[in-house]
């Protein structure tokens, strides 16, 4: 008997992309950051028009007042000179010497990183030696260096900082870029007829952009700083001219007896600084859209779980290997949590293997991870439901007790095996690290497991294999390394996440045969996921169809094939074709009904 599930059509709406001011006021650190070097850079803009004292005008009579004094809010210094009026306009010239020197850095070193890295070769190599050159010198000694060639004077200060900072900014970018010129998008847009100038402005600056932000929110910091130093030494502003860093080098001498006069030009640099480099990161965050949804994050070692339903599994949970109730899954989102597992039901009987299948998007590998807890927080958390195996719900285990059941209980078979397989290691290092998750056994016959177990899989020259690096192996060979991998701990069941979609026709048949033998031999329960239903009717006892997060359709395989219930299924098989059907086969697609919003149970 198959079933057909009510289902709505989503609404052809969009969610409304919150705006990148949004993006950084949700940050709340960008957002302190970002009022408070608004307040200082404000100020500091006003300074002209706010009825503040001459700056440089003394008067031994009122020299060393103290804070709150009638007249001098912040008390005076030892020539009688307002602080409060000095520091306002001081820390209006370090602003501007501070991100004055960073634009230049940032515009000099940007361009030499994106030419080095883009052109690589010869050119690489002689602009890269002459930054190592640069680099070689302590940047504080080179910017003393500059300013003793140049003469003393905040223009040339802001030029040495400018130029000791420039190697920051073209070994980062460079780096980047040179990873970045060997990607596919860079190959298509230059087969696309586009120059190396428009590749550069198009297609490599765009990705680079957030690594020259965060790199200029860190300098502009350091710069203020520098800057602050060679005042301090006497080589940056001149007398009477006043900066944040020659009203601390005036006031070091007071230290113990006005302390006042170098503690409040100190806070204020220190405000400054962190101010800046909160926003900085704040500003990259909003500018990569991955880091924007978390999707370079940390993710936790289990799923986050916020469950606001917990339903009852079904009674006869003890009949099966894995019992899923309800399960919803969302993505977290600066507009809300965004549901992708919407009341997902299905049960998983020992011996037995379920087809999961349905367009990409509809939602099949996020609940096939969420079985486990295996989507990545940020962003991912469980919202909703139970999945219960050997009697026990899995989102009320701790963290220690979850990763016992994986691999030993459930293991998962993945689509791309070079991508989970480790570079680095050989086949039979990595085999045998699965056996020893769950075994207390030694390296030696860990690594006799491993080799038997290649063998199971039904890999040639197992011994000989054993030895190798993944790249040195064919793709169904991977496929079957990872199937070894699944098997290492004798587990109950086993989820393979479409492991044939990306294997030509004879391997995956060998692959399809192996999952069916192991099934067989070992009473394994498989739940495989899928796009292709000639797979599903090969191997399957059991069929889900997943539309938009939910199962519209479950049943007997053959069923489900036979008279599909749902639109949605019919569409789907209509879609596969068949040997002799020529045009026909468009031309049937095309007279299928459209999909209707609800359809009834049967």
């Amino acid at each position: 008997m198959t079933t057909a599930v009510d289902t709505d059509r989503p609404a052809d709406k969009h969610a409304r992309r919150p705006s990148a001011w949004q993006l950084l006021m949700n940050n709340r650190l960008a957002a302190v950051g970002f009022y408070v070097i608004f307040v200082i850079v404000f100020v500091a803009l006003l300074a002209p028009l706010l009825p503040l004292q001459d700056p440089n005008a003394t008067s031994p009579a009122d020299r060393l007042l103290p804070v709150f004094t009638d007249g001098h809010v912040l008390g005076t210094d030892q020539l009688g000179r307002d602080v409060l009026s000095r520091l306002v306009w001081g820390t209006r010239v370090s602003l501007l010497v501070g991100i004055s020197a960073s634009l230049l850095a940032a515009l000099f070193g940007s361009l030499i990183g994106l030419v080095a890295g883009y052109w690589g070769g010869r050119a690489d190599n002689l602009i890269m030696r002459g930054i190592d050159m640069l680099m070689a010198f302590p940047y504080i000694l080179l910017a003393l260096a500059i300013v003793a060639v140049l003469g003393p004077g905040l223009l040339n200060a802001l030029y040495a900082i400018a130029v000791v900072n420039i190697p920051f900014f073209a070994r980062n970018v460079r780096g980047v870029t040179l990873g970045l010129s060997r990607r596919e998008f860079v190959d298509a847009a230059r087969l696309s007829g586009k120059g190396h100038v428009s590749i550069l402005l198009t297609e490599i600056l765009p990705n680079v952009m957030p690594i020259i932000v965060i790199t200029a929110s860190t300098t502009v910091g350091w710069m203020i700083l520098e800057t602050a130093g060679l005042s301090f030494l006497g080589l940056g502003a001149q007398p009477p001219q006043a900066d944040l860093g020659s009203m601390l080098g005036q006031g070091r001498s007071l230290l113990f007896t006005s302390p006042m006069i170098s503690i409040i030009p100190g806070i204020t640099v220190f405000m400054i600084v962190m101010s800046i480099n909160l926003l900085g990161d704040g500003v990259r965050d909003t500018l990569d859209p991955r880091l924007r949804a978390g999707a370079l994050n940390r993710p936790m070692p289990v799923t986050k779980i916020n469950r606001r339903t917990t339903p009852e599994p079904p009674g006869d949970t003890g009949a099966a290997a894995l019992s899923v109730t309800g399960l919803e899954t969302s993505f977290e989102s600066t507009a809300g949590p965004q549901p992708a597992v919407k009341g997902v039901s299905f049960s998983l009987r020992k011996g037995e293997c379920l087809g999961l299948v349905g367009e990409s998007g509809s939602g099949k590998s996020v609940t096939a991870l969420s079985l486990l807890g295996l989507v990545a927080s940020p962003p991912g958390v469980i919202t909703g439901g139970t999945v219960t195996i050997e009697g026990r719900d899995m989102f009320t285990l701790s963290e220690s007790e979850i990763s016992a059941f994986r691999g030993s209980k459930v293991s998962y078979v993945f689509q791309d095996p070079l991508t989970t397989l480790h570079p680095l290691y050989t086949i039979g290092e990595q085999v045998a690290e699965a056996v020893r998750a769950h075994r207390p056994v030694g390296r030696s016959d860990a690594w006799s497991k491993a080799v038997e177990l290649l063998k199971i899989v039904r890999i040639p020259e197992a011994e000989k294999r054993a030895n190798a690096y993944p790249h040195e192996l064919s793709g169904g060979q991977r496929q079957r390394v990872g199937i070894a991998m699944a098997l290492a701990d004798d587990p109950d069941i086993i989820i393979a996440d479409e492991p044939t979609t990306a294997l030509d026709v004879t391997v995956q048949a060998e692959i399809l045969r192996l999952l069916q033998v192991l099934r067989q031999e070992r009473g394994l329960a498989l739940l495989f996921i899928t796009h292709d239903f000639g797979v599903v009717a090969e191997i399957c006892d059991r069929v889900a169809v997943m539309r938009f997060g939910e199962i519209v359709e479950a049943g007997n395989t053959a069923e489900v094939l036979g008279n599909p219930q749902h639109p949605y299924t019919r569409r789907l098989i209509a879609c596969v074709p068949r040997p002799g059907q020529g045009r026909a086969f468009l031309d049937g697609v095309r007279e299928l009904p459209p999909e209707t919003g609800r359809t009834g149970r049967t």
